[in-house]
């Protein structure tokens, strides 16, 4: 089965953090996914560019509407996406355990309803 970690934190302000301490979340999301890796269970992972970069497109009320930012405004905000495929939801929960943004934020777990796996969607 197919897990998002969804990882939510308050977005720092420029220069709010050190050089420090912004290695070591470098260094810790690192070992992460290696970790994933070598246990064979990563599909992706992005990190996602800050808020101010979001552009939010809709066509719901039938016209297409492009607007400068987030979706909705909020105190934490989506920061980045692990997909992992995993035998249960015990097993996303105990990765989501190890997340490094777990100290400081908080990560989602969702399981996937169907993917888009070589050209076909699954059910």
């Amino acid at each position: 089965m197919r897990y998002a970690l969804l990882i939510h934190y308050r977005e720092p302000d420029e220069g709010e953090l050190s050089d420090e301490v912004v290695a070591e979340a470098k260094a810790a999301f690192d070992a992460y996914g290696r970790a994933l890796r070598a246990a064979g269970v990563l599909l992706s992972a992005d990190v996602l560019q800050p808020t101010a970069a979001t552009t939010t497109v809709t066509r719901k009320d039938g016209d297409l509407r492009v607007q400068d930012g987030a979706f909705a405004e909020t105190k934490e905000a989506l920061a980045g996406v692990f997909l992992l495929d995993l035998p249960d939801l015990d097993a996303a929960i105990g990765w989501a355990e190890k997340c490094p943004a777990a100290q400081w934020g908080v990560v989602e777990v969702r399981p996937s309803g169907t993917s888009f796996i070589d050209g076909t969607w699954t059910s």
